[in-house]
């Protein structure tokens, strides 16, 4: 994190990876190149909060009544599907709106479309963890689903927003070391070190030890404990002693601890030499990377492959992107040698690894994005142009068919003030075309007519509409009027099978062919 910051010489890059301190470090650090892979995949870049997929790097333990534990590793699944944009599109998405993964959530929940995360975990014992290819805890290491499948314990739903951000989500106070009975900790090395340094961050940014009594902070059911005074104490504890063991009876005693419902430590011997040293069995840093670029699909590995070329670019310091390389020739050599000739260099020599990769691990297919994949368009949204002239039963039918489904509709023209279609009704819009670009939206529909249509070709936001639309690989939908707006974006030559006629194409056609989300085959 201290790598990835703006370079102190200079207060910049903000906020981005793509810049000479990062890539050196990582690249002296080779226990990255797993992440890196990670990092510069399609999941960096996600279409939104909604289609995001999380989970715990470090391992915990599940512990019963009866005292025994098992490992265990925490995953949110959304069932909203995965889902991501292009690198090109992701730029613009910022510029046209840098709110857009907040608005995005926030419109989802209030328009009733409740995204939801499953709760899954993989758990296994002491067995399976003594068999597996790595070290279980270490945290740069995954346990395939393959291997350990998730089991789903329960489902988050986010059904309301917050009234007030700051005192709701700002003051939040994640901690690791916070845990219920029934979970444990392991010894995994990053897992400890955390346990102690985060509230070391909470007492430095929220300010006091009584951060939590904040209401976001306290617990939902009364909680007894001989914490006292301190900055911004807000409670009012009753009781004579604050300290214990005491020798008062009554209330004036105070808590005591619950042996048999409280929170109880699983009892395990330890062995072996305390040493200031990196563990040999976290000693493999490139056969999980490996197995990741395998897994993933040729559009994705296309833009791994992109992402890196992209980011070492920046780099202005030549031996920083040849360590990087080299170290990428552990990984995967088509890997290695695209990203070499992404960036007009040699391939250099591999980087001599710890431990050498095995580049014989399965593929594991959940490590695709392409996996967990939508099931349809729901969810998603629609953008609609309109122009003077436009057909109202085709709109209405066509907005009827996405809400139907469970998508969002928005329209785009020329100014906000709305426009005035066929039959004479003056109708709203949501967007002006040059503030409503075609990638704040997951498939278009083209629905221009006669004159308003030509006067709307005219304007260059119409042409980078369109052509976005189409580079960005999205579906498309037009009506015959429309053909000013495709030769504006210089598509109506080029037309494909994600290219729809929607006077021959049912609107509820329309929609489930979006739900293929992207034509990736088409050639751009």
């Amino acid at each position: 994190m201290h790598s990835v910051k703006e370079e102190q010489d200079r207060g910049w890059p903000q906020a981005q990876s793509a810049h000479d301190t990062f890539w050196d470090f990582v690249g002296l650090m080779p226990e990255s190149t797993h992440t890196l892979l990670w990092q510069m995949s399609d999941r960096t870049i996600p279409r939104s909060f909604r289609f995001m997929q999380g989970f715990g790097v470090h391992t915990f333990r599940f512990v019963d009544a009866e005292g025994k534990s098992t490992f265990v590793k925490f995953h949110w699944v959304p069932k909203q599907g995965l889902q991501s944009v292009v690198w090109n599109e992701a730029v613009k998405i910022n510029g046209a709106d840098p709110d857009f993964h907040r608005r995005d959530l926030w419109m989802a929940i209030n328009n009733g479309d409740f995204p939801e995360w499953d709760l899954c975990v993989q758990a296994f014992d002491d067995e399976f963890a003594d068999s597996f290819e790595f070290d279980v805890l270490d945290s740069s290491k995954i346990i395939p689903e393959e291997q350990v499948p998730l089991r789903v314990i329960g489902t988050m739903r986010l059904d309301r927003v917050v009234d007030n951000v700051f005192s709701e989500t700002e003051q939040v106070a994640f901690m690791t070391q916070n845990v219920v009975p029934g979970i444990d900790f392991t010894n995994d090395p990053l897992l400890q070190g955390r346990n102690f340094s985060y509230l070391d961050t909470q007492l430095k940014r929220l300010g006091s030890t009584n951060f939590s009594q904040l209401p976001v902070n306290a617990p939902r059911c009364p909680v007894m404990h001989f914490q006292r005074d301190g900055h911004m104490q807000m409670g009012r504890q009753a009781g004579r002693a604050t300290y214990e063991p005491n020798s008062f009876t009554g209330a004036a005693a105070g808590p005591r601890a619950d042996r048999e419902a409280g929170f109880r430590t699983v009892e395990r011997p330890e062995s072996g030499d305390t040493r200031r040293v990196r563990a040999e069995s976290f000693a493999d840093h490139y056969s999980q990377a490996g197995q990741f670029w395998r897994s993933q699909s040729p559009v994705e590995q296309d833009h791994i492959r992109m992402a890196f070329v992209f980011e070492l670019s920046k780099c202005e310091i030549p031996v920083v992107r040849e360590r990087i390389v080299a170290n990428l020739r552990n990984v995967d050599e088509e890997l290695a040698a695209g990203v070499a000739d992404g960036l007009g260099m040699d391939l250099p020599e591999a980087t001599t690894p710890h431990v050498q990769p095995n580049h014989d691990l399965p593929e594991s297919p959940a490590l695709s994005m392409e996996a967990r994949a939508p099931e349809s368009f729901a969810g998603r949204k629609l953008g609609i142009v309109v122009t003077d002239g436009t057909d109202a039963a085709v709109l209405d039918a066509l907005t009827k068919a996405f809400e139907d489904g469970g998508a969002m509709v928005e329209t785009i023209a020329l100014k906000i003030g709305g426009v005035t279609l066929a039959g004479g009704e003056r109708r709203p819009v949501d967007h002006k075309i040059d503030g409503g670009p075609s990638v704040l939206f997951d498939a278009v529909a083209l629905l221009g007519e006669g004159a308003g249509a030509e006067e709307l070709a005219g304007h260059p936001a119409t042409r980078d509409f369109v052509a976005d639309a189409f580079s960005h690989y999205k579906f498309i939908g037009y009506v015959p009027g429309a053909r000013p707006l495709l030769e504006a974006g210089a598509i109506a030559e080029r037309l494909d099978q994600a290219c729809l006629d929607l006077s021959t194409t049912t609107p509820e056609d329309f929609f489930t062919a979006c739900g293929a989300m992207r034509r990736w085959e088409r050639d751009v």
